[in-house]
């Protein structure tokens, strides 16, 4: 195959412009130049030298736009289950940031995107999401990219209302009466499991041993696999919906459930019981929090749950409450013959006297 010379060039199957070069740092570029006008696309290879000749001869890095920066990210992010929810933060942050060179971003550009999306009504949990991938992206430019040397300090606001939606059993008893057989058991498996909604509609039967009582999730939340121990109650669940369908666990009609399960059925099963604002992630919650309450730790909740970091699993650490119980009976009414009987006049009174 014919190599085309260094330098601007055509290529037959497109409009524009291409260059090939080989840089000064040693790198070969072989690439549309994206104008079809040639002062352009030569403007922009003059551009690469002298990008590659400041690198190699000054120690100068070659200015990155925030947009080179979201591409890398989001093809970093490509395997994650909620990658769609990184692609709508980064379309949005690109309101603001769209332009930008990454070492044009400063707080002043932080200040604005907060300012920006209080002025569109978010709440601050929406704001933190912003600023928390703002802040993931620069630190993966500076820290893994080496694109910049410094980036701007970035701190969540503070004030967020922490969601604590959890159900007590006859709540969810009420619940699983409710809803339709087919969403009732998906209920019941995320209270015995903690599994999310992704993992419970997708898992199949090739990935379940009721024998050894396990199941293996191959499509998590954060890309991770992982085995999950099946107690008693899950097995029950399972069994229940052997034979209904040669490939998935839970269906609906014969089909595997593509849908949200959030759907028409479920909230009018939770107004039916009054719960209110009841998501069925907070299913997820609920388990965890039941685990604590009857004294599982939060290293085991987390193995349990797949979270990858601890400070996840210690928001349920307030339903543990049997390591204070020796320190609560320490003043109980048949024990304060322990407590020194100090009055706290009584330096007072040796003054007075």
């Amino acid at each position: 195959m014919h190599q085309p010379q260094e330098g601007v060039y055509r290529r037959p199957d497109s409009r524009y412009w291409w260059i090939n070069a080989t840089l000064s740092n040693g790198k070969r570029v072989r690439q549309s130049a994206g104008t079809e006008n040639r002062q352009e696309a030569e403007a922009f290879l003059a551009k690469i030298k002298l990008d590659a000749y400041r690198e190699v001869h000054f120690g100068i890095k070659p200015e990155r736009s925030w947009q080179d920066a979201v591409v890398r990210f989001l093809a970093v992010k490509a395997m994650l289950r909620d990658v769609k929810g990184y692609c709508s933060l980064c379309r949005r942050l690109d309101t603001y940031l769209g332009g930008m060179m990454l070492n044009q971003i400063n707080g002043d550009m932080i200040w604005n995107i907060i300012q920006g999306e209080l002025k569109r009504g978010n709440k601050i949990a929406t704001i933190n999401r912003h600023l928390a991938v703002t802040r993931a992206i620069l630190r993966m430019a500076r820290d893994e990219w080496q694109w910049i040397d410094s980036v701007p300090k970035i701190r969540l606001l503070s004030g967020e209302v922490e969601r604590d939606r959890w159900l007590n059993h006859d709540e969810a008893d009420r619940l699983i009466a409710e809803c339709p057989p087919h969403l009732a058991a998906m209920v019941r498996f995320a209270l015995t499991t903690g599994c999310r909604a992704s993992e419970i509609t997708g898992l199949e039967w090739n990935r379940v041993d009721l024998e050894r009582r396990t199941a293996w999730l191959d499509k998590t939340k954060n890309g991770t696999p992982r085995g999950i121990p099946l107690n008693h109650d899950a097995i029950k669940v399972l069994a229940a919906l052997k034979g209904n369908h040669p490939r998935y666990c839970f269906t609906f009609r014969g089909e595997p459930i593509k849908r949200a399960i959030t759907n028409h059925a479920w909230y009018a099963a939770v107004e039916r019981v009054g719960l209110g604002d009841f998501r069925f992630h907070d299913l997820r919650h609920t388990w965890a929090s039941w685990h604590r309450q009857a004294g599982t730790s939060c290293d085991e909740l987390k193995e349990l749950g797949g979270w990858k970091s601890r400070s996840m699993v210690d928001r349920y650490a307030k339903f543990a409450t049997e390591h204070l119980a020796v320190a609560a009976n320490r003043i109980d009414s048949g024990q304060l013959g322990n407590v020194i009987p100090l009055s706290r006049f009584s330096h007072a009174n040796e003054k007075a006297a």
